[in-house]
């Protein structure tokens, strides 16, 4: 059925102007200042009226986990319920972190992800290639997963003897990299200071979930992001710091693009709106809210917002990692080093950006979708088929409405955790229609398309 949407303010990341948007046969095909129904001379054309509300580009989400298996246990999300959540939020793409173990081969945990997503996802779905081992006997490997349409690697500074790689191989893949044109993600921390102030934390019996944010303090994050851009000056490898939390981190990026680093900075919700003080909450409560990097004091979260506003920092992500309280997250009930790390947003964080970013005119809505939908594409490959109202672009669109009044509540999520980190708060502007090329997939804040919709989007690299 091809689509019209009538009447909408149009926000793209450089323009706002009132426009009717045709679409046909999963594309944009006309936009027109008016466009009437009946002259498009076909029988199923479904209209929907904008008038008062915002035409967004699909949004897309950066940085998620969906399949992620932690000490025996596995994230609970899976592609049916996190698509959904994600649809409802405002999102139709999503970049899922492959996450092997030190063990696996990199093309079979490759084909295993995708599985995962293939005739279930809702929305489209690509991904970054965790990149854990990097000896010889697999670099191959990388070469085919890069040719079969993964055009990012993602390198974790952290987590020693599970996912840290050592600096020589570290070099190898960058240059690896910087040769196909494939950006490099980094979890930038520093794996030996971190189990070092975990070992002397858990010494002096600090194991609840308070100690998890001083076992990795703002030096720890810097230190990594310093890493990885000396790595990337070194090989001319084009890197991106994930879930960048701080201003030490913020900074040591900035000063790195100065000296002529290729580097890109991405923030993640739960860092623009939550602070330590919550991982603190007694009862183990805090639980719910430990994540790496951890929450930081509030201070750094206007450090966030002005680098949105000014486009130093370039996109918003979730980091999305799905572990129920209940019988998840107690799994670190004696010890903060085994709480499953994470905190699900998939669905509130478009709700998030525009309630606590836009609306009190910390960024414009310009920087909301630059970030959170347009930057992404532009970063990964996949703009302008992603992240544009063009023609020619995916039909991907969120009507959105700007004077919808509610709260976030578990009550409402789509996901499969048994709490929601917002619980309460204040929540300004709803997604009423969401359309995955071309099709409705939400409405309202309820999924009512077709799981297995969403395909694989293959990306070139396009980082050389």
């Amino acid at each position: 059925m091809a689509l019209l949407i009538k009447g909408g303010r149009i926000i793209t990341a450089t323009d706002d102007y009132v426009a009717d948007i045709y679409c046909e046969g999963e594309t944009i095909t006309r936009i027109d200042k008016s466009i009437d129904a009946a002259s498009l001379k076909k029988n199923d054309v479904e209209v929907i009226d904008a008038s008062g509300k915002y035409v967004f580009p699909g949004f897309i989400d950066p940085h998620v986990h969906i399949y992620l298996p932690f000490m025996g246990s596995f994230a609970i999300d899976d592609y049916e319920s996190a698509s959904k959540a994600a649809l409802a939020g405002g999102t139709t793409t999503l970049i899922e972190m492959i996450c092997p173990g030190p063990t696996d081969e990199p093309f079979a945990a490759f084909e295993t992800w995708k599985s995962k997503a293939e005739g279930i996802s809702a929305m489209d779905y690509t991904f970054h290639m965790s990149v854990v081992r990097f000896e010889a006997a697999v670099r191959e490997q990388f070469k085919q997963i890069v040719d079969a349409g993964v055009a990012s690697f993602k390198v974790f500074l952290a987590y020693k003897g599970a996912l840290d790689l050592s600096d020589e191989s570290l070099f190898a893949m960058m240059q690896m990299a910087k040769k196909l044109g494939v950006i490099v993600t980094a979890h930038c921390e520093n794996a030996e200071a971190v189990d070092a102030m975990q070992k002397l934390l858990l010494a002096e019996g600090k194991t609840g979930p308070e100690w998890h944010g001083p076992s990795r303090p703002p030096a720890v994050e810097a230190s990594g992001v310093n890493h990885i851009c000396t790595f990337a000056s070194l090989t001319g490898a084009h890197v991106y710091t994930v879930h960048t939390s701080c201003e030490d981190a913020v900074r040591q990026a900035e000063a790195a693009r100065s000296r002529g680093v290729k580097v890109w900075i991405e923030s993640v919700a739960p860092h623009l709106v939550l602070d330590e003080t919550y991982a603190a909450r007694p009862n183990f409560e805090g639980a719910k809210y430990v994540m790496s990097p951890p929450l930081r004091e509030k201070k750094n979260q206007q450090v966030l917002w002005n680098g949105l506003a000014s486009r130093s920092i370039s996109t918003v992500g979730t980091d999305h990692a799905p572990f129920r309280f209940a019988d998840q997250k107690v799994m670190g009930k004696d010890a903060f080093t085994k709480i499953p790390n994470g905190i699900a947003t998939i669905q509130e964080r478009v709700d998030l950006v525009h309630t606590y970013g836009v609306v009190p005119g910390k960024i414009s809505l310009q920087a909301m979708v630059d970030s959170c939908s347009t930057k992404v594409a532009e970063i990964f490959g996949m703009y302008p088929k992603k992240g544009a109202i063009q023609v020619g672009s995916d039909a991907d669109l969120v009507v959105y409405d700007p004077e919808f009044r509610g709260t976030f509540s578990q009550a409402d999520s789509l996901s499969k955790v048994d709490y929601c980190a917002y619980e309460g708060w204040e929540r300004r502007g709803r997604a009423s229609v969401v359309t995955l090329r071309g099709e409705v997939q939400a409405r309202d804040g309820k999924f009512v398309g077709t799981t297995g919709r969403g395909q694989f989007v293959a990306r070139e690299p396009t980082h050389g």
